[in-house]
């Protein structure tokens, strides 16, 4: 038979091989918050967890939660701008809270609300991979009392990996969005270079004129070069068009 020590270390594995899968794997990181919160509770001696995450333009985003109240918690701290999530996203260090009632003057809003939905104590971990913190992991307890230290070790160990998760998916994501965006841009290019051929050959022009050409065009009719350029490629706009345009008034082709 299973004892309970074997039990929790079958677990901590489970859960440590799950966040590592991120690495690996496509995934869902809200899904895999909430599997992060699920193993705090499960896994350490909390009543409740919470993570906050920033979305990159500077505010903070609920995440994750186990209970609503936990949650209904966390939003009124964002809400707010007070609480000991907020100061461990600030200074990207842990915020330990063993006595909330303790720590009234600190955060005047947010203790009485905790108190009053039966927390008294919190531990927030940052989520951080060297200088940058993209969140918090807040863990909640019923009674006055700080954490063990080997509970906070595992914590720390399951918000950096999905740290490490989630940065890296951002990364991927920014890596494809860039990548898109420079293959539009070739792909732009060959269509403007076929453009000013069309218009040299049926012009007589040099292809810096033909540019030239494109641009007036374009900005007579508030589009962009690369629309014109496929517009002319396709039949859409004849070469004729184009070229007998006169630019205008004190807007030259420069």
């Amino acid at each position: 038979m299973e004892t309970p020590g074997s039990a929790r270390e079958a677990l901590l594995l489970g859960a440590f091989v799950r966040m590592a899968d991120t690495l690996v794997d496509d995934y869902d990181v809200v899904e895999m918050l909430h599997e992060l919160v699920g193993y705090c509770v499960s896994l350490l001696d909390s009543a409740a967890a919470g993570l906050v995450l920033s979305d990159q333009r500077g505010g903070l985003q609920v995440l994750a939660s186990s209970t609503d109240e936990t949650r209904l918690l966390e939003l009124f701290q964002v809400q707010i701008r007070e609480g000991p999530c907020l100061d461990c996203i600030g200074a990207g260090e842990p915020v330990r809270v063993p006595d909330l009632a303790a720590e009234r003057a600190r955060w005047p809003r947010f203790v009485p609300q905790a108190v009053s939905r039966g927390f008294a104590a919190v531990h927030a971990i940052p989520m951080r991979l060297r200088q940058n913190t993209i969140g918090a992991l807040n863990l909640f307890d019923h009674g006055v009392g700080a954490m063990a230290e080997q509970d906070l070790l595992v914590a720390r160990a399951l918000a950096d990996i999905a740290t490490i998760g989630i940065l890296h998916e951002r990364a991927i994501r920014r890596g494809e969005v860039l990548t898109e965006q420079l293959q539009t841009a070739l792909n732009n290019r060959i269509t403007i270079e076929q453009a000013k051929g069309v218009l040299a050959h049926a012009g007589r022009l040099d292809m810096h004129q033909a540019f030239q050409a494109l641009r007036a065009y374009g900005r007579s009719r508030n589009a962009l070069v690369s629309e014109v350029a496929h517009q002319v490629v396709t039949g859409v706009i004849t070469p004729a068009a184009v070229l007998t345009l006169s630019a205008p008034p004190g807007r030259g082709s420069t």
